[in-house]
This record gives structure tokens, C-alpha cells and sequence, in this order.
């Protein structure tokens, strides 16, 4: 640890815990409500149980949407994504196929769980039949909930070129593969996720975990902020 990332850490969760103040809290998924959940902008998950040495919570996930000049997707719709099923064939699950946040998940949950021999044999297959996504159900549905306890912060970010650089510089910050302060507990989920890079870094990401950052993306975050 360097006196460096210990003070970068530390102003990085100051600018989220100003960013609380100004949005009202955190949010979940399994209580919010797409209509308020904003276009564009930037995502920090938290999850229970996984806290800073002074007890606050810890960022496990940083996420966002649409980085590309191609990409029509929202905010919302990466959420919803996430989120999975409120209604349908298979309410309360979803498609870890699009997404690899639940993608992670799931493989942890199975890792530390009882399941059918053919869950774990599909479940990493990126195609499957309708019997298959049956037998998947229910692991859908632990994802779902899961992910859906996570309280996260979301800060709007209407430029394409201001995401990707919070979202890389904020994963390279807090990546213990690249020097991150701020381990997983040893009942952190994400432990038991077959991606080397979850494991190691103690967040979900597996993109920017080996990059270093740079301090002075932490000028662009607070101003952001501000403008809440």
C-alpha cells in the first residue's frame, strides 16, 4: 500500500459518498423502478457484507453502458439487463447470456451451491434450448436475487468519452491486481467465480483490472458530482 492509492481511494468513496447525499441514497434492484433510473451515466455497485476497513461499504462492480459510437442501448436498459425477468414465461429470472455480470454470478453461486450436473454444463454454454433455460431457472432466480440486493449509486454521465474513462480509471483504482487497498471479505462471492480476474481483483469486472490509474480522473468524477 502507498500513501498515494490510500488518499486516491479515500477521495475516490469521498466523491461517492457526496454523490449519496445529492441522489438520495443508494438503490437496488430488486426495489427501483426503471422510469427513474437515468439515460446515461455511470454504475457503482456495493454488496452486503463486503465493507472498508472504517466499515463503509465497498465498490464490487463498476458499470456502465454504450461506448460505442454504434451503441443505442440505455442506462436502463443495461439495468433492466441485469435485473432480469419481472414478468413472463420465467418470472424473477433472466438471461445471463446477456449479461456477464449475472453471467459471474452464477457460476460463483454454483461453485458454492448444490445444482444439477446439466445447470453447470449450460450455464457456460452461449446457447442453449428451451429445456436447458428450464433447468436454469432457479439459478436464475439466486442471481436475481443476488444481484438484486446490491445497493448501488448511479451518476449521470450524458458523454460517451467521460464513462469509459470514470469506469477504467475507477476499476484500475480499486483492482487489488493493480494495487487496489481495499480487499474482499473472505465471504465475498465473487471468490468463488471461475474468472481469475474476479477472484483476484475482488470486484466483478474483468476489463481495466491489470491497468493503472490515473490520478487525475479523479478531478473529472467530483465535478461530475457536483453537477448532480
Amino acid at each position: 500500500m502507498t500513501a498515494v492509492q490510500q488518499g486516491d481511494t479515500d477521495r475516490f468513496y469521498e466523491a461517492l459518498y457526496e454523490l449519496s447525499s445529492r441522489v438520495g441514497g443508494p438503490r437496488t434492484l430488486s426495489d427501483g423502478h426503471p422510469a427513474r433510473w437515468p439515460v446515461h451515466g455511470v454504475l457503482f455497485f456495493c454488496e452486503p457484507g463486503e465493507t472498508r476497513p472504517n466499515g463503509s461499504h465497498r465498490v464490487t462492480r463498476v458499470d456502465t453502458h454504450a461506448l460505442t459510437a454504434k451503441s443505442t442501448n440505455s442506462l436502463r436498459q443495461r439495468l433492466c439487463t441485469h435485473r432480469g425477468c419481472v414478468s413472463g414465461s420465467r418470472p424473477g429470472g433472466g438471461n445471463h447470456r446477456a449479461s456477464n455480470f449475472r453471467m459471474r454470478v452464477g457460476t460463483a453461486l454454483l461453485a458454492r451451491g448444490q445444482w444439477p450436473g446439466g445447470v453447470r454444463d449450460s450455464w457456460r454454454d452461449k446457447r442453449a434450448d428451451f429445456s436447458a433455460r428450464d433447468a436454469e431457472y432457479l439459478l436464475e432466480l439466486a442471481v436475481t436475487e443476488h444481484i438484486g440486493g446490491m445497493p448501488f449509486l448511479w451518476l449521470s454521465v450524458p458523454d460517451r468519452a467521460d464513462r469509459a474513462m470514470i469506469v477504467r480509471q475507477a476499476i484500475a483504482l480499486l483492482s487489488r491486481r493493480s494495487g487496489g487497498v481495499d480487499p474482499a471479505s473472505p465471504q465475498w462471492l465473487g471468490l468463488a467465480a471461475d474468472v481469475e480476474k474476479v477472484r483476484t481483483s475482488a470486484l466483478w469486472n474483468v476489463d481495466h483490472v491489470d491497468e493503472t490509474y490515473d490520478p487525475t480522473s479523479l478531478d473529472t468524477l467530483e465535478r461530475l458530482v457536483r453537477s448532480v
